[in-house]
């Protein structure tokens, strides 16, 4: 029914009173049952078995003790629970944002010091304030400047960068480096020093959870397993491979044989932290949180809004940023560093039957029993089995079809995509963020720079109007009408005056020129200025401007200027009405 349907949808703030615009808790609360409740414990227990090593795994690739991996995995959720909107989104350390931690905090030369910690969870809380501050403001739009193809361009770059960055740990040797460049070549000068147990290690596990993600659910369900308790145990894999190659690290002594260990992981609650208030610090660190905030915020409203689709809900993008801004202060108040919306966790929670963000809350608890309990046992595990572990997870990440896609449609877009995962490689995360955002603002400048515009005539037999090089159309010497299928704004008005007077500067006799504007949706003050300018030059050349199918809001804000009172010629609701005023014998 209609009416169960709508109870589904979190409340919109224009649609909410009190206190439910900025704590969607209040919304689903009030529905919450028995069955939501079977769902939701359901779904936590899932994404916990999946969400401890990669917890641990990530916050060693933000070259961060392990321990800080599970406590951004614990309020950070609490939070997002009590001010998201999305009812299937998990929240926490991913693969993308725990590299750009890496590289922002790394360089500050911090690494193996204290303040590195510090630095990290102030990375959070100055992220946090961010998205917070553009949610209160209702900024969610301007992440629409960044191009989905450069995300996914800097995204697949990441994802090789993170599978890169790990290939050194999997083998027992230091390789570090911030671009793909850098990393093979510490790796290749450190090959001679491969800790041969440490790679098979690797090497095998690597291989065993590549088998579990692809084939271990078919089995089982061929054995007579159920369907959802297949899934279970199949998510279960990496949970295996740590307690495998822990308890071969323990029986067998590796790490006195060179086999690099997680060692002493801190057991207990996650402790209370406070960010520095340096000035230097935040200055240092306040860039590289706003590409932190971009990209996390990109990344984690577009999982969010598939995954509403699915069900028919919908999410409030501003809201999303108020509950990842949240989010992040949680983590920097417990010990933990920036975080956002994962698209594997969330995928799972959704495919394992979450009904609300409560089964974020119940993961948080999971969590928090491992950091309570389970840590003592993490302490022979080896790195070589999180390195793994990474790099399985990152392996979705990896689209390199979105060069074939964006070559076949737009060669703009492909430059795009192969611009910024050339850079993403060739010079580091941090580097490749930047210009996605510059590529994204540019692209979308360039295009609407040069808006299409299209001279069109009547189709015969109807009242309609089509581009004149592209269909069998009526047109009249006398009357030049233009369709305009851009707004008209800063970037672009001067390139319509170019048009406009290379299309009147011939030798046919035109006498009305007539700007077909129904794709207008906005023109602003220099565009005015243009059409200003039009209108004179046409004026001088004995030529009418006429205006059809304006929009009221355009209307309005042309009727606040005195652009219609000098207007040569007419505005007219429709394009026929034009062309049957100005083609009866009067205006010939």
């Amino acid at each position: 029914m209609s009416t169960s349907r709508h109870s589904d949808r979190p409340q919109s703030r224009a649609g909410s009173n009190g206190f439910a615009r900025y704590f969607p808790i209040l919304t689903w609360a009030k529905t919450y049952d028995r069955d939501a409740l079977t769902s939701d414990s359901v779904a936590a227990v899932i994404v916990t078995i999946m969400l401890i090593p990669q917890s641990l795994a990530y916050a060693l690739l933000a070259g961060l003790p392990p321990e800080m991996g599970l406590y951004a995995s614990i309020l950070p959720l609490v939070a997002y629970a009590v001010f998201g909107t999305s009812r299937a989104l998990a929240v926490g350390p991913v693969a993308v944002i725990s590299l750009m931690t890496a590289a922002a905090v790394g360089n500050m030369a911090l690494e193996g010091t204290a303040e590195y910690g510090v630095a990290a969870i102030t990375l959070a809380f100055i992220s946090g304030l961010i998205l917070t501050v553009m949610g209160l403001f209702r900024l969610g739009f301007l992440a629409n400047f960044l191009s989905h193809p450069v995300i996914a361009g800097f995204i697949t770059a990441s994802g090789l960068l993170i599978a890169a960055s790990q290939i050194g740990t999997l083998m027992g040797i230091n390789a570090g480096g911030h671009s793909l460049i850098e990393l093979a070549r510490n790796l290749a000068g450190s090959l001679h020093l491969v800790n041969p147990l440490t790679f098979v290690i690797g090497a095998t596990t690597t291989a065993f959870l590549f088998w579990v993600r692809k084939g271990l659910k078919p089995i089982l369900v061929r054995i007579g397993l159920r369907a959802r308790l297949a899934d279970l145990l199949a998510k279960a894999g990496p949970v295996a491979a740590v307690a495998v190659t822990a308890l071969a690290v323990w029986v067998f002594d590796l790490d006195e044989k060179g086999v690099a260990i997680v060692g002493h992981v801190p057991n207990g609650i996650p402790p209370f932290s406070l960010p520095s208030f340096s000035g230097d610090i935040w200055g240092q660190l306040f860039v590289s949180a706003l590409l932190i905030s971009v990209i996390g915020f990109v990344e984690s409203v577009s999982v969010a809004q598939t995954l509403a689709a699915r069900k028919r809900q919908r999410i409030d993008p501003d809201q999303e940023l108020v509950g990842l801004g949240t989010a992040n202060i949680a983590a920097s108040l417990s010990g933990g560093y920036p975080v956002t919306g994962g698209f594997a966790r969330s995928v799972v929670n959704f495919d394992a039957g979450a009904e609300t963000p409560a089964a974020g809350a119940f993961t948080a608890i999971g969590i928090l029993m491992a950091a309570m309990f389970l840590t003592p046992l993490l302490y022979f595990l080896p790195k070589a089995t999180l390195a793994a572990t990474i790099i399985i997870a990152v392996l979705s990440l990896v689209d390199l079809s979105i060069l074939k896609r964006s070559w076949g449609y737009s060669r703009l877009d492909f430059a795009a995509v192969a611009t910024t995962i050339a850079i993403t490689l060739g010079l580091g995360v941090e580097m490749g963020v930047s210009a996605g955002v510059i590529l994204s603002i540019g692209l979308f400048l360039y295009k609407t720079s040069r808006p299409h515009v299209a001279e069109v005539g009547l189709v015969p037999g109807t009242q309609h109007f089509r581009n004149i090089l592209r269909h069998k159309v009526e047109t009249y010497p006398h009357l030049v009408t233009l369709r305009i299928d851009e707004s008209l704004y800063f970037a672009n008005a001067r390139f319509l005056e170019d048009y406009v007077t290379d299309r009147v500067t011939c030798d046919e006799p035109i006498r009305h020129v007539v700007l077909m504007c129904s794709a207008v949706n906005e023109i602003d003050m220099s565009a005015l200025e243009s059409l200003e300018a039009i209108n004179a030059r046409l004026r001088d050349m004995g030529i009418s401007l006429h205006l059809s199918e304006v929009k009221g809001p355009v209307m309005d804000r042309l009727k606040r200027s005195h652009f219609l009172n000098d207007l040569t010629g007419q505005v007219f609701l429709s394009q026929y009405d034009a062309m049957i005023a100005l083609t009866s014998p009067a205006k010939a």
